[in-house]
């Protein structure tokens, strides 16, 4: 494992490199070494999880060693060692959200995580009921994306507090290993472009590869947003694209140098944020109420 592992395009980079190292392997043992590793973002663990779960579908076995104690207190913390004989710490800060991996079939029990274990969390930005809903919905729509434009069997998440640091922010992170955004967008234009660019077409609003009257795209336009005024940022990689919108709403494409077989989204919300949203749905109700 590289001394540095964050949520960010060297981060995906190195992610990307050791899922392409492990994939197709059959019948080994892999061993996951973090002796050199000082700085591993527990919300990456969506990722680690997602290369872990392709690796026991070809029978493999693996072994994390030489991680540091303080890695180790979080990954333990967020519950993602528990899969591979490790401990559960309790997490008396709550700066954890617990890593997870969930069927197609367990579309309640994601939207129920994503309420328990993140929008209801007493430091993300304040909202209102009816805008968490959407948000909810929002991010919902990333999962069922993987299910149906990526004919993913399962879709992993993770997400952490960063207290520390400027601004303060709490990252979540959604994977799946189905077929890339790249794979879905030039079959259905029926033409070839890079993987960024494919990306850039798939979260521009009322761009879709879905047919009929089912809603389609990555579900981005309200969480987009949201994370615009917020002053967050959001990432996705897929194939060898990587696609950022930062927190000065700025775009940031490039191509990566390996390919990852499936696609993260990671979404970061700033928690130095004192106002309060509503939607503007709720904005117009409020002006025709007759405060009489």
């Amino acid at each position: 494992m590289p001394k540095k592992i964050s949520s960010d395009f060297n981060g995906f980079s190195s992610l990307s490199f050791i899922h392409n190292k492990v994939k197709g392997l059959m019948f080994e043992k892999v061993i996951f070494d973090f002796s050199a590793c000082t700085w591993f973002e527990a919300n990456l663990s969506a990722v680690l999880g997602a290369i872990c779960d392709s690796l026991a579908m070809g029978l493999n076995s693996m072994e994390f060693i030489n991680i540091n104690s303080r890695i180790e207190d979080i990954l333990c913390k967020n519950e993602f060692l528990k899969y591979f004989g490790g401990e559960v710490k309790g997490d008396i800060y709550q700066t954890t959200i617990k890593y997870r991996r969930y069927q197609s079939s367990e579309q309640s029990l994601f939207k129920d995580y994503l309420d328990k274990e993140l929008l209801s969390k007493e430091d993300m930005p304040k909202m209102s009921e009816l805008l968490q809903k959407k948000i909810n919905e929002s991010i919902f729509e990333i999962f069922e994306n993987a299910i149906t434009h990526g004919d993913s069997k399962s879709v992993f998440s993770c997400g952490q507090y960063y207290p520390q640091k400027n601004p303060p922010r709490i990252d979540f992170t959604i994977v799946d290993l189905g077929r890339t955004i790249k794979s879905n967008v030039m079959e259905f234009l029926n033409r070839d472009m890079p993987a960024a660019e494919a990306i850039k077409w798939a979260v521009t609003e009322r761009n879709t590869t879905k047919s009929g009257n089912t809603p389609g795209g990555l579900g981005l336009k309200i969480i987009r947003k949201f994370l615009e005024v917020n002053r967050g940022e959001i990432q996705i990689i897929s194939a060898d694209g990587f696609w950022q919108q930062d927190k000065n709403n700025s775009i940031f494409a490039r191509k990566i140098n390996t390919t990852f077989a499936g696609t993260i989204v990671n979404l970061e919300f700033n928690i130095d944020d004192r106002y309060s949203y509503i939607t503007k749905e709720e904005v117009e109700n409020l002006r025709n109420k007759d405060i009489f």
